[in-house]
């Protein structure tokens, strides 16, 4: 094998997810029970953007799923909705840990059940809006607001 192909050969074997530079770190960054709190917060986030873009009855799901119990007019992206939640508890993560002066800052649109569901989840969405409660009429109150037209009560 001549200089060149030893050389490409490295620089290719370099850029390789299993070549020596990917595998630095000895210990796991972070641990079992902490990855399956994340995991956890995350699924129930994925709930809540689904419950936003869906659901205008039923917000648990206490009783069979009913036609009546999804909205007419479906807003927001399901795609989007995952990623953005997940960016935002890992920053929200990293920020605590580490004491981070930083903002996660995400642009209007159809994400907005993404970014939602983890602020009322932890708690700041009902203290700046009170009647989103985080109970079952609140929670009721968070999935009607977004992207659905209110019906007189």
């Amino acid at each position: 094998m001549g200089v060149l192909e030893t050389n490409i050969t490295a620089e290719i074997q370099s850029l390789s997810p299993y070549g020596p530079t990917r595998s630095t770190i000895a210990a796991t960054p972070i641990g079992a029970e902490e990855l399956r709190n994340i995991d956890t917060y995350w699924r129930a986030c994925n709930y809540l953007s689904l419950g936003m873009i869906y659901l205008q009855e039923n917000p648990l799901l206490a009783e069979v799923l009913r036609p009546e119990h999804i909205k007419s007019r479906l807003l927001g992206h399901w795609g989007s909705s995952p990623g953005l939640s997940f960016i935002y508890l890992h920053l929200s993560r990293i920020i605590k840990k580490y004491d981070l002066n930083m903002i996660f800052i995400a642009g209007p649109g159809h994400g907005a059940p993404g970014v939602l569901g983890p602020t009322y989840l932890e708690g700041t969405y009902s203290e700046i809006y009170p009647e989103k409660s985080q109970d079952v009429l609140g929670l009721r109150e968070f999935f009607q607001q977004f992207s659905f037209p209110r019906r007189n009560r």
